[in-house]
């Protein structure tokens, strides 16, 4: 066989075989039909790779591109992997095994969605919710990057188009891409690498040569504080979720302000739900002067940060005193 191009490779590991199957399209004149079809072999170390093999073909002319397979968790649809195709269609197929039997389970044409319009199909999972985006380039109209999202990528009827407005995937256009998983620990290192979020303090209202430091991991504000990195906080994207902050410390990285029991700690991510909920807020204006901040909890909204005798607290907030122990400058 004499390939004409390599498009789009992927690869996953597979348990049954204990290595990687890679995949990708190839242009390639198979039984006298000139045509793309999708090609896999394996590899254990991405150095040496077993003969390529047939691996998807559709029937006639019809060419097959852009195949990604997503691994669902125990206990969710019909299939262990599913996998998504440009063959004409944006096709959906189900295996319990890599390389053993898929079916086809259906497409995108149900919602408005053929291979004419979007191709380059990507998986994703929300890391808060048991929820997929497959993300889909709209070639045709040049707009790039959309998600389709589903509950069960499984069952074609589980899928549906996004609110308009409802997402934004940055100003330049994104198409035939990949998004990586890390750890709570690996995105640590690689902020603390590459730290390319502003430096910030958080100053006090009613107490302005105050401000939010760490101490012996407990949350206070003080004035002249030494070290001065202990008031130096980073403002993440909240780890709950886009539209809210998150204060991961300056000298203790991978350290995040969070609240427990309605008292402040800096503790460490251990990337579950619960940390991320707690170490997560909502900035809004501020409760004593709207030229400054207050920070609403993203788990307790009906509570904000504030300061009692010094100390850092999740209270409610309903007299003028509270209002000021609550407003803060975030300043650099």
């Amino acid at each position: 066989m004499a390939g004409r191009n390599a498009w789009a490779p992927e690869a996953i590991w597979d348990p049954e075989t204990n290595d990687y199957v890679l995949y990708w399209a190839t242009n390639a004149t198979l039984n006298g039909v000139l045509k793309h079809r999708i090609y896999y072999a394996r590899t254990s170390d991405f150095q040496t790779i077993t003969t390529p093999q047939l691996y998807i073909d559709r029937p006639g002319t019809q060419n097959i591109i852009d195949t990604q397979i997503v691994e669902m968790p125990t206990g969710v649809g019909q299939y262990r992997y599913v996998r998504a195709s440009g063959d004409g269609q944006i096709t959906l197929d189900g295996s319990n095994s890599i390389l053993g039997t898929w079916t086809t389970i259906g497409n995108l044409s149900g919602i408005g969605l053929t291979g004419s319009q979007v191709e380059g199909p990507m998986w994703t999972k929300f890391r808060d919710r048991d929820e997929w985006a497959l993300y889909l380039d709209q070639y045709a109209s040049g707009n790039g990057y959309m998600p389709v999202l589903s509950t069960d990528p499984t069952t074609v009827g589980s899928y549906r188009l996004p609110a308009s407005g409802s997402y934004t995937v940055g100003g330049t256009t994104k198409r035939h891409g990949e998004i990586l998983t890390l750890t709570a620990a690996e995105e640590s290192r690689v902020q603390a690498r590459w730290a390319n979020t502003a430096i910030n303090q958080l100053q006090s209202y009613n107490y302005q040569d105050r401000y939010v430091r760490h101490t012996n991991f407990d949350v206070r504000i003080d004035a002249s504080v030494s070290p001065a990195d202990d008031a130096r906080f980073r403002l993440r994207t909240g780890l709950a979720g886009t539209g809210t902050v998150s204060f991961e410390s300056v000298n203790f990285p991978g350290y995040f302000l969070r609240h427990s029991a309605f008292d402040f700690q800096l503790a460490y991510n251990d990337g579950t739900t619960q940390f991320a909920e707690d170490a997560t807020f909502r900035q809004v204006a501020g409760l004593a002067d709207p030229a400054w901040s207050s920070f609403q909890s993203y788990n307790h909204p009906d509570r904000y940060i504030r300061h009692y005798a010094f100390q850092l607290r999740l209270d409610p907030i309903t007299t003028a005193t509270e209002r000021s122990d609550a407003t803060f400058r975030v300043t650099s």
